[in-house]
């Protein structure tokens, strides 16, 4: 198996910590609101200030990387022009699914893990489920897909009517999740033909979709 391009395990490398620095704060201010101790809060204060430095800094540099490379400035444009897809999705989406828009709706579903698979035996029909896949990409998706579903017109009708339809919430969270990921699937693989670009994970279709 070959490794990642340099600039894709830069990316990757990139994200994850904005990612796990971005939870580090979350998890400060919950805790700094439990306390009164001025002495405390001022630590509190103190420790923010150095992750929120962090945080510009490296939304900087992933910014610059994705501007650098012309399919990645091209797929950023293409992502955030859908409402609610910010540029912290849009680097997160680049750096954990590369293979976007060179592959199939179906199988890259499958690598999201937002695509219901059977549960059949014999006669037997089980409710369909969604598993597997990479778990860091289905719970942007989650997130994304929510707000999306505030703004873009034909999502927030598609959400109508799986609640008219008396859908349970989480299958309603997935579905959404799924027609996210299939739009951007579509936009990237417009991109990808667009600027001629021949992607390396172009080969996995046969194999993954197998």
């Amino acid at each position: 198996m070959c490794l990642a391009p340099r600039a894709q395990r830069h990316l990757r490398a990139l994200a994850t910590r904005l990612r796990q620095l971005t939870e580090v704060r979350t998890a400060q201010l919950n805790q700094q609101r439990l306390i009164a101790e001025p002495l405390v809060q001022a630590s509190f204060d103190d420790l923010l200030a150095l992750i929120a430095l962090q945080i510009r800094d490296l939304e900087q540099k992933i910014a610059a990387l994705i501007e650098a490379d012309p399919l990645w400035r091209e797929l950023n444009q293409a992502f955030r022009s859908i409402k609610g897809v910010a540029s912290r999705t849009v680097a997160r989406l680049m750096a954990e699914m590369p293979e976007i828009g060179a592959l199939s709706n179906k199988t890259i579903s499958k690598l999201a893990g937002v695509a219901p698979l059977a549960a059949d035996s014999g006669k037997h029909q089980g409710k369909r489920r969604v598993r597997g896949g990479r778990s860091s990409v289905r719970e942007i998706l989650f997130i994304v897909a929510s707000v999306v579903g505030r703004y873009e017109p034909d999502f927030v009708a598609f959400q109508q009517r799986l609640r008219a339809a008396v859908k349970p919430p989480k299958v309603v969270r997935i579905a959404l999740a799924h027609k996210l990921l299939v739009r951007l699937n579509a936009k990237a693989r417009e991109v990808r033909q667009r600027t001629s670009q021949v992607s390396p994970y172009r080969q996995l279709e046969a194999v993954t979709a197998g």
